[in-house]
């Protein structure tokens, strides 16, 4: 029941804002389940949600979405294979803490008022680069969202591109993620059951929140994605002082 409820819950603020679905149930499901569980039960909800999300204009305009930004995709593609092998032996505390932080201090800055306006002739390296930091996480934590919103903050794209964006995106990384993860062990038989299972509220979730995304002008649209992502870094934080602590 509990693992349902986050579920849906996680899926409800995916379909209003568009993301923080796997950061939501990866850190509820830490206090109830393995890590290595927890990230195989989010990876089919968040697979099937994403195509929902990423097709909601229709294949023509998911295509455009992943030529605009196919330099990020294939940099999450790459680094989620070649970091998903190192589950077991990379330091997860000190990872949750890397990304926490940055995308806290980024966030913050955003809701003060201040805005990143990128140069033309960056953005090319900064998507680049947000994509291998979104992979090498993504891998490890089943989480590659934050450098992909705060790459679409900065570059100003409107509400509808965003939700689409980051759906494509997500979605071609969870299916990597999926294919990583078949191969890594962390998805078998024992685990594939409930993630399966999970699909169910996940999408509820989704539809309930698109319904309150339809509602929200550009403006609330990028305050509460700023929110979000601000409660999502602090999330991150505390997770990795808490598996930082527990370790000592």
């Amino acid at each position: 029941m509990f693992v349902f409820l986050v579920t849906l819950f996680a899926g409800f603020v995916k379909g209003a804002v568009g993301f923080a679905m796997p950061m939501i149930m990866m850190s509820a499901f830490a206090s109830v389940l393995s890590p290595e569980q927890a990230l195989a039960a989010l990876i089919l909800p968040t697979l099937v949600t994403n195509v929902v999300q990423a097709g909601r204009q229709g294949l023509g305009a998911a295509w455009g979405s992943v030529k605009r930004f196919r330099w990020h995709i294939a940099m999450v593609a790459i680094f989620i294979l070649v970091s998903a092998p190192f589950v077991p032996v990379v330091p997860q505390g000190l990872m949750y803490l890397l990304l926490g932080i940055p995308i806290t201090g980024y966030a913050l800055w955003q809701l003060s008022g201040r805005s990143m306006k990128l140069d033309v002739g960056r953005e090319r390296r900064f998507e680049i680069v947000t994509g291998i930091i979104g992979g090498l996480y993504g891998g490890i934590s089943g989480i590659w969202g934050p450098p992909l919103i705060v790459y679409l903050l900065s570059i100003n794209v409107s509400k509808q591109d965003q939700m689409r964006v980051q759906g494509v995106v997500f979605l071609l990384g969870a299916i990597i993620l999926t294919v990583a993860h078949l191969f890594s062990g962390v998805l078998n038989a024992t685990t594939l059951p409930l993630s399966a299972v999970l699909v169910i509220p996940g999408l509820a979730g989704v539809f309930c929140g698109l319904w309150v995304h339809d509602r929200l002008d550009i403006a609330q649209f990028r305050r509460w994605t700023q929110i979000l992502l601000v409660l999502s870094g602090l999330n991150l934080v505390r997770r990795g002082l808490d598996i930082l602590a527990s370790d000592g």
